[in-house]
């Protein structure tokens, strides 16, 4: 699997996901198996940039290659700029964001709004990919299946930035008036698939090894990209890759590895945000790694009253002790260990 002249070591890559996809998270997931991953949307507005938000997007300390920084906007010199701007700070891989759904981003009509506008969207791919080209950094592109269910257009916008120099294609399959309501369709990204020769990346509702293999062989896809069932549950990436290589499904993790990996985790978290900030963010990690396990709503509720990392690190550590002295390894239930898609 390559993105341009990039070899990739598996096809499983972790989704852009603003708060969630930061660099402590994308390295926890490199290390549970993960081939890929794409940062948090980077603004393409200069005057941002150095933000302490952006500032910390675009902190790539010790994460192993390739770094894939995704950006976000709806002007393509200011695309084109913001593209320059992360690969001077280390990127090897810039996407564009034109799958995100949230309001805030659409009403100024980026991220998937830009699907409405297939001229506008030409534009600001061509003007990424030159200027990513002089640096030989490759340019993907993140979509949906379109606006609307009337108005699906990702393979003709696919097909166009192929043309344009696009290395990949990733599409969530949905439309952006879906949000992350209802069920991801496979067919659209079959079809995008048929209709390209560079990679296509499968998205949506990808979240277990059992829906991993039917996606795949349903849209032929080059590789899958996983969000939401990775939060709490990193070592989705591995029960996935396992499966796909043998057929076989692994034993949930035991315990103890869970509770080094977050505590691990939390270390990291805490170096990007500073305590003040780390404390309050790292809640929800901790919240989605307890979710529905025995005792996990009640820990969960004292643990957002904890205002001092050391607490909240030997909180975690002595809860994690205390379920490893019930159950070896994590409750198999489905459950007890995976998340809502």
């Amino acid at each position: 699997m390559k993105i341009g002249p990039i070899e990739l070591p598996n096809r499983l890559f972790v989704a852009p996901m603003a708060g969630v996809t930061d660099r402590p998270f994308r390295m926890l997931c490199k290390q549970l198996g993960a081939g890929y991953a794409v940062s948090e949307m980077v603004t393409s507005k200069r005057e941002l940039w150095k933000s302490l938000k952006t500032s910390r997007r675009a902190d790539h300390t010790g994460e192993a290659a390739p770094i894939a920084v995704q950006v976000a906007g709806v002007d393509p010199a200011e695309m084109a700029d913001a593209a320059r701007y992360n690969i001077d700070r280390g990127a090897q891989v810039i996407d564009i964001n034109m799958g995100c759904p949230a309001k805030k981003v659409c009403n100024v009509w980026a991220g998937s709004a830009l699907m409405k506008n297939e001229p506008l969207a030409l534009r600001i791919v061509e003007a990424v990919v030159a200027a990513c080209a002089p640096h030989g950094v490759p340019v993907t592109l993140k979509m949906r299946t379109g606006w609307c269910e009337a108005e699906r257009n990702a393979v003709a916008l696919a097909r166009a930035a192929e043309a344009a120099g696009v290395a990949m294609v990733t599409v969530h399959g949905r439309t952006r008036e879906q949000g992350y309501s209802g069920l991801a369709e496979y067919d659209t990204i079959a079809a995008v698939k048929a209709a390209l020769a560079i990679p296509v990346v499968a998205n949506g509702d990808i979240d277990s090894p059992a829906k991993a293999r039917a996606v795949l062989a349903h849209t032929g896809a080059d590789a899958l990209m996983i969000g939401r069932a990775a939060q709490g549950r990193p070592w989705i990436f591995r029960e996935i890759g396992h499966h796909l290589a043998t057929g076989e499904l692994l034993p949930p993790p035991p315990v103890a590895d869970v509770r080094r990996w977050l505590v691990a985790h939390l270390h990291d978290h805490y170096g990007l945000y500073g305590e003040q900030s780390g404390v309050r963010s790292a809640r929800k990690h901790i919240g989605w790694a307890v979710h529905a396990l025995p005792g996990g709503a009640a820990f969960r509720a004292r643990m957002n009253l904890i205002d001092d990392c050391e607490q909240q690190v030997r909180a975690v550590a002595d809860w994690f002790d205390r379920l490893a002295e019930q159950h070896e390894r994590l409750p198999a239930n489905d459950d007890c260990v995976a998340l809502s898609a």
